[in-house]
């Protein structure tokens, strides 16, 4: 009973399969291979295997690929057009066929088509079936920016089909069923045509090209660029250097663009017409010499380049200075206009400045040591130095005796009697000697005296520290020389006339600048270096001579090349000087320890170093100088700021000044309105 029922099993699935085959209209030839294609609510699964068979290729099938199919055909077909049959049927209900290169068929949905490997085919590799392909088309004379939007409006995005483009290589790349691809490929190489976009140049021989430039686009944006077909709108651009107009786009709209520019470059009636340029930074006197030297050229270029415009050159130039508005006015012809009109235009910038920043710094260190030990006798005999700072003790010696009191016996003679009387009178010592010799001792000075000797004993030691920072700034313009000086005038006498009888004397003097001074011309190179022509120079007065006075000077005239904001140094000086000196007595001098009471010895050490550093930076534009201005003003202001917390001694209830607080906001005054509401305020309260 059970072998029964499993061949009924049998014989029910071939006749199954045998429908099928029938209904497949699979025919066998002996010549070739036909096939008929009959299908009638047949499980699109099964009508995948029944073609994998078919045509013995390997067939994945996505999961998600179910449903039922109809389709009947009534001519038979070879391999190729039953394999088509097969992608157009699967394309028809939503379904796509991707060709792996190893021959083998993955039927997923058309949505999810672009995602798969989709194999890319070039230009020689064309199938127009419902494959599903990749092209990447090279799109050679318009931008696929703005095809991308147009082609995507043919794809069909719905089946699996996309559309990108690559801007930077413009390229697009195409994604979808075969005929679909080589569709949109047909359509891109259709608008992707070359059009007449050459360039015709027209040179102008009496207007300017700026002026018919713009009348032009004025012309064609008044008239809407969106009523007139973009291809008709041409591209016009002025050179200047020719005086030409380039006119650039098809054909229809350089023709009409050219015939409307010769039309306005007609010659007017009166070659000479008069222009007032206002001028934003270049002084108007400055510039009259070199627009009447460049017209005199461009004259003389006219009358030597050609004949036939002698009537034209009759009309002379005149440039004209307006002081009070800083303005040129200029009367010529259309060719000169222009060219002078450009001069102005490149002279009339704003020219950059230089902040010159010097920095002087000198440090001085001096020692010296003076001992000496004097000897003197009553009887006259002395041991006695005068280098250094000793004094020496025989002048010292004279002087205290004529500092000392002195008594005088005098004698009176009775006029009765004729006697002779005598008294004694005290006479004051002279002081001015013995003050002059004790006032150039410095240091330790002691004097012994015992019976008949006498010995002064001095001793000096000096330390001298000096640290002068000076750091003066200066601003100017680009080729521009400045100079400043902080300092006084220190008079000097340079003459001195005194009559037979010195009845009507005199001197001349001439006064002297001492103090920081610094002059500078800088120029600015290309790129961020600027030149500098300086001379700087620092001096002080030194102290008075037997002549005059004497005065320091240290003063450097140089040129160099700094960077922008970089630090240069100019120059300086380091120098070390020892100096000592001994005086004494021969042989006696010499005697270890017991020699210093025969001798002086005077010993001085000076240390100076100078130095000059300089430090330009380029200020271009108004930002920049407000930048260093405010940063100088701050500095400046706290300084004053720490000397007001410190006070003013001995008048505590006073403030040192200081400057306002630094406010770029401009305060307007109120308004009238404004100003009786306020003072209506004050009143009623």
């Amino acid at each position: 009973m059970g072998r029964k029922l499993h061949l009924t099993k049998i014989k029910k699935g071939l006749a199954k399969y045998a429908a099928l085959l029938f209904a497949a209209g699979l025919s066998l030839s002996v010549s070739a291979v036909e096939y008929a294609a009959n299908f009638k609510g047949t499980d699109i699964n099964e009508f995948i295997n029944i073609i994998s068979k078919n045509l013995n290729k390997t067939i994945i099938i996505d999961p998600n690929v179910r449903g039922n199919i109809n389709v009947r055909s009534y001519e038979l077909m070879d391999e190729a057009l039953y394999y088509q049959f097969f992608l157009n049927v699967l394309e028809v209900y939503g379904y796509a066929v991707v060709e792996m290169e190893t021959g083998v068929l993955k039927v997923v949905r058309s949505s999810d088509g672009k995602k798969a490997n989709v194999p890319l085919v070039g230009d020689g590799d064309i199938d127009n079936g419902d494959v599903m392909i990749t092209r990447v088309v090279e799109v050679k004379n318009v931008s696929v920016q703005e095809l991308g939007p147009l082609i995507r409006q043919f794809s069909d995005q719905k089946d699996g089909g996309h559309v990108t483009n690559f801007n930077s290589a413009n390229v697009m790349m195409l994604t979808g069923h075969a005929a679909s691809v080589n569709r949109l490929v047909s359509i891109i190489k259709s608008v992707d045509q070359a059009g007449d976009q050459r360039v015709d140049i027209v040179r102008l021989k009496h207007a300017t090209a700026d002026d018919v430039v713009q009348v032009v686009e004025k012309i064609y944006k008044d008239g809407g660029k969106n009523q007139v077909p973009q291809f008709l709108i041409p591209k016009i651009v002025s050179d200047n250097r020719t005086n030409s107009v380039v006119v650039s786009g098809e054909v229809q709209a350089r023709t009409r663009a050219i015939e409307l520019i010769k039309r306005l470059d007609e010659e007017l009636e009166n070659q000479g017409n008069t222009q007032v340029f206002y001028l934003d930074y270049a002084k108007a006197e400055e510039l009259v010499k070199v627009l009447q030297g460049v017209s005199k050229t461009l004259q003389e270029e006219a009358q030597g380049g050609s004949k036939t415009r002698t009537r034209n050159n009759q009309n002379e130039t005149s440039i004209e200075a307006h002081e009070d508005s800083n303005s040129l006015v200029i009367t010529a012809q259309p060719d000169t206009m222009r060219s002078l009109a450009s001069v102005i235009e490149k002279l009339d910038v704003r020219r950059a400045q230089v902040l010159v920043e010097a920095i002087v710094v000198e440090v001085q260190e001096g020692d010296g040591i003076n001992f000496g030990l004097q000897w003197i006798t009553e009887k006259g005999g002395m041991l006695q130095f005068n280098n250094g700072t000793t004094v020496p003790v025989g002048a010292l010696a004279v002087a205290a005796e004529q500092a000392r009191d002195k008594t005088i016996t005098k004698n009176v003679i009775g006029t009765e009697s004729g006697n002779t009387t005598s008294y004694d009178e005290t006479q004051e010592g002279d002081l001015g000697p013995l003050g002059s010799l004790l006032g150039g001792i410095n240091g330790l000075a002691m004097g012994v005296v015992k019976n008949d000797w006498g010995a002064i004993i001095q001793a000096v030691s000096t330390d001298t520290n000096s640290n002068i920072l000076a750091t003066p700034s200066i601003t100017t313009m680009d080729n521009e020389e400045a100079s400043m000086i902080v300092g006084q005038e220190v008079p000097i006498i340079t003459g001195s006339t005194a009559s037979e009888n010195n009845s009507n004397p005199f001197q001349t003097v001439d006064r002297q600048e001492v103090g920081v001074k610094l002059k500078v011309t800088p120029q600015i190179n290309d790129g961020t270096a600027v030149q500098l022509t300086i001379e700087q120079e620092v001096s002080s007065v030194s102290g008075a001579t037997a002549v005059d006075i004497s005065v320091n000077k240290r003063a450097i005239n140089t040129t160099v090349i700094a960077d922008d904001g970089g630090m240069v140094i100019l120059g300086g000086l380091i120098d070390e000087d020892v100096q000592e000196s001994v005086s004494k007595v021969p042989l006696l001098g010499d005697i270890p320890f017991l020699g210093h009471l025969f001798k002086s010895t005077n010993t001085t050490k000076r240390k100076r170093n100078l130095l000059v550093f300089i430090r330009p930076t380029i200020v271009r534009d108004s930002r920049s100088m407000n930048e260093l201005s405010h940063a100088k003003y701050k500095f400046i202001r706290g300084e004053q700021t720490k000397q007001r917390e410190d006070g003013i001694d001995l008048m505590p209830l006073q403030d040192a000044p200081i400057l306002p607080q630094w406010d770029d906001a401009m305060v307007l005054p109120p308004t009238y309105e404004e100003f009786l509401n306020e003072q209506n305020e004050k009143n009623n309260d």
